[in-house]
């Protein structure tokens, strides 16, 4: 069965960073590409960051480029999501995605809000 678990959002200032984990059973990530979304309050839920199953390839929304660095943990089975240089516009809901077929599977999101 597969489950997603995301941690590590919270309050923080402006330029100040934060690191989300998502936490994932079911399935190796080493084997899968995954995804970063969010959500902004009142927003549709937008593609943050994604990483590929080939080589580790990175891609980023222009928002985030030189801010947001995604990456795997293969030995905890968990995909990390950094952020620095966090704005008042990174507020919002953070989503990790999985697409498996034509099935989409979502963790239940960790609130990030970023204000002085």
């Amino acid at each position: 069965q597969v489950q997603l678990a995301e941690s590590g959002g919270g309050l923080v200032q402006p330029g100040g960073s934060l690191r989300l984990s998502c936490a994932a059973s079911g399935f190796s990530v080493s084997r899968y590409g995954m995804n970063w979304y969010r959500q902004p309050p009142g927003k549709e839920r937008e593609l943050v960051a994604s990483i590929n199953r080939f080589d580790d390839g990175t891609n980023y929304a222009d928002s985030v480029k030189g801010r947001f660095t995604m990456s795997r943990d293969i030995a905890n089975n968990t995909v990390i999501l950094q952020m620095d240089n966090l704005k008042p516009v990174d507020t919002a809901v953070y989503y990790c995605n999985l697409y498996l077929g034509s099935n989409a599977f979502w963790g239940q999101g960790t609130q990030v809000t970023v204000s002085s």
